[in-house]
């Protein structure tokens, strides 16, 4: 992995989820912009993004939507298992064991995301990923400045 990936992926990452990536993230961002910010034509411009870019990124994403929709579904399915039980006051082992398959289902999802966005990254040249960052960095501000929502279920 290139140093510039190393660096800047978990910025990415984050970045990219944010805008709405996978739709059935947990916990959702304050704000959605479209949840293909690669078919934004103010983000095509900002970024420079071609129209075979586009396609590309957005072969990337079909490819490993239905992946992406299978895990976060099993994760959230696990959670209510996990709510259900803790609801039931159920004994601790069995919580132990439960909250071990949510973190693993998880981390599933989140590896399986992270890797799609990688390969996203890598359509983009190297000039288009400072713009990246610089567009990055202007949405965190923006998301900073607005007031917080309460808790969601994810975050209580």
């Amino acid at each position: 992995m290139t140093t510039f990936l190393r660096h800047w992926l978990p910025h990415a990452v984050f970045s990219l989820a944010a805008v709405g990536l996978v739709q059935a993230q947990s916990p959702p961002p304050p704000t959605r912009p479209s949840s293909a910010w690669w078919k934004s034509e103010q983000f095509k411009k900002d970024l420079g993004l071609t129209a075979d870019q586009g396609m590309r990124i957005d072969k990337i994403w079909e490819a490993t939507r239905p992946e992406l929709r299978q895990e976060w579904e099993q994760l959230s399915k696990l959670e209510d298992k996990l709510s259900h039980l803790i609801q039931k006051d159920a004994d601790e082992a069995l919580l132990t064991r439960e909250i071990d398959r949510v973190e693993t289902a998880r981390a599933t999802a989140n590896k399986t995301r992270s890797l799609m966005l990688v390969q996203m990254l890598k359509v983009l040249s190297q000039e288009q990923r400072v713009r990246f960052k610089a567009l990055h960095d202007r949405w965190l501000q923006d998301l900073r400045a607005r007031p917080t929502e309460p808790p969601t279920r994810h975050e209580e």
